[in-house]
């Protein structure tokens, strides 16, 4: 039995699970697992090392991203740049000896599914949120040659704001708005970020993180103002098949 899984803590109902598993069925392996590792502590992670199958990929989730880090022999550019790690793939050896690598397939999800959206004018971002799902969204804002300023309501870093800063003017002039927080996540539905959505127009774009529901509250504040939006299921899709890829290259 090849097995793949999901490190994170607290599980609950994982789409990652749900989506490799129909995978798994889909195209006939039977001889393929993905199990739910949902361990309470990082220091708790050699146990899947000792799983009753041998275990070949990992994908990593809350609140490991960054912690999980220090088991791994190599970390891929792109994620040790992002400093987070959402995939991680187990190189066994015929020695015995395995080696875990650690990549950001985030990157690839998001950025495939944000970048199609935008149009010359969309140069500024506001990111709601500075917590590990902003790391990849920051990284691809980069890489695009987007500004962006990063809204949080923790104790201010170098380029954020706190939640009383954002008003109309700053909207107008942030044409991309992405909500890297979980408010609004099922069951809490009529939660979402506090900013002036009445300032919105035509030209913004709104994305979400959240894919579950599929139109969050966030993004219908948008649509009644005319906004493009989209919700984070592309993205989970592209991250996943991007982690399948990395686990099957030789």
């Amino acid at each position: 039995m090849k097995t793949f899984g999901l490190l994170g803590y607290p599980l609950g109902h994982s789409f990652s699970k749900k989506y490799f598993t129909e995978k798994f069925e889909k195209e006939g392996l039977a001889d393929h697992e993905y199990v739910n590792f949902e361990l309470d502590s990082i220091d708790r992670f050699p146990e899947i090392l000792d799983y009753k199958h041998e275990v070949y990929g990992l994908n990593c989730t809350i609140p490991y991203k960054q912690q999980v880090m220090q088991y791994l022999d190599d970390i891929d550019d792109e994620a040790y740049e992002v400093g987070a790690v959402n995939t991680i793939k187990f190189i066994r050896e015929e020695s015995g000896r395995i080696e875990l690598v650690g990549y950001n397939t985030d990157i690839i999800g998001f950025e495939n599914s944000l970048m199609p959206m935008l149009s010359e004018k969309h140069k500024k971002a506001l990111i709601l949120g500075t917590g590990g799902a902003s790391k990849a969204v920051k990284h691809v804002l980069t890489k695009n040659n987007i500004t962006f300023v990063s809204a949080s309501i923790e104790e201010l870093q170098e380029n954020e704001i706190g939640y009383d800063a954002i008003d109309e003017t700053m909207i107008k002039d942030h044409l991309i708005i992405i909500n890297a927080t979980p408010l609004g996540t099922f069951p809490k539905v009529d939660a979402c970020p506090d900013i002036p959505y009445n300032a919105l127009t035509s030209d913004h774009v709104l994305f979400d993180l959240v894919y579950n529901p599929e139109i969050t509250k966030f993004m219908s504040n948008g649509i009644e103002k005319g906004a493009s939006v989209k919700n984070g299921l592309e993205m989970l899709h592209g991250q996943a098949e991007a982690a399948w890829k990395i686990w099957n290259e030789d």
